[in-house]
């Protein structure tokens, strides 16, 4: 099985890469969260899960291992391939994703294009327990008291009033980044909603 690819970059399309790796050239699916990390072009590293089926061979590609990690949970759900895993990840962080199943947060993972409340549902029963076993739960879920970012909150502003959540965390890192010191979430808000009406 491959479990990673280093080559350059030869074509790049929504959801997938043609990566030459000494003159081989290999397609390879990904997610927006990877695609979105990856160079515009030249060299590129990938952890690959292989999908090895009677008349094809897939291959997934994942900038990091959190995210090849979480994809193989998701086709461990009963009734979740493959494709729909990328899609799910392709409409959430990592991060998201993760605090949504450990937090057994329903509305959340419904928001995902593609995810309905019974295939939500099943998510959170079958990977609740295994994420905490993993140890993929965050340190706000292990008894160590986190309190909320001003990154979160804003984002979760953003998707309240009907913004997509991956747009509402561009444009909330975009503006922190660009931001004062101090600012306060109503301060974040204000910018982050005229940043969006640009």
């Amino acid at each position: 099985m491959i479990a990673s690819l280093r080559g350059t970059i030869l074509k790049k399309e929504i959801n997938r890469l043609i990566v030459d790796v000494s003159g081989v050239g290999y397609e390879v699916a990904v997610s927006l969260n990877t695609m979105e990390s990856l160079p515009g072009e030249g060299d590129v590293f990938l952890h690959i899960y292989t999908v090895l089926r009677e008349n094809s061979l897939e291959l997934y590609g994942f900038h990091d291992n959190e995210e090849k990690s979480l994809f193989e949970l998701l086709i461990s759900v009963s009734g979740i391939g493959p494709r729909t895993s990328l899609s799910i990840l392709s409409g959430v962080s990592p991060t998201n994703f993760r605090d949504a199943v450990v937090n057994g947060d329903v509305h959340r993972l419904t928001r995902i294009p593609g995810i309905g409340k019974k295939s939500a549902e099943r998510i959170l029963v079958e990977l609740k327990d295994k994420m905490k076993k993993l140890g993929l739960q965050r340190a706000s879920d292990t008894g160590v008291s986190t309190p909320s970012t001003l990154e979160e909150d804003v984002i979760s502003s953003l998707v309240n009033l009907g913004y997509k959540e991956r747009l509402a965390e561009a444009t909330v890192k975009k503006v922190l980044h660009n931001a004062k010191q101090e600012i306060t979430p109503a301060e974040a808000v204000k910018l982050a909603l005229k940043e969006l009406m640009k």
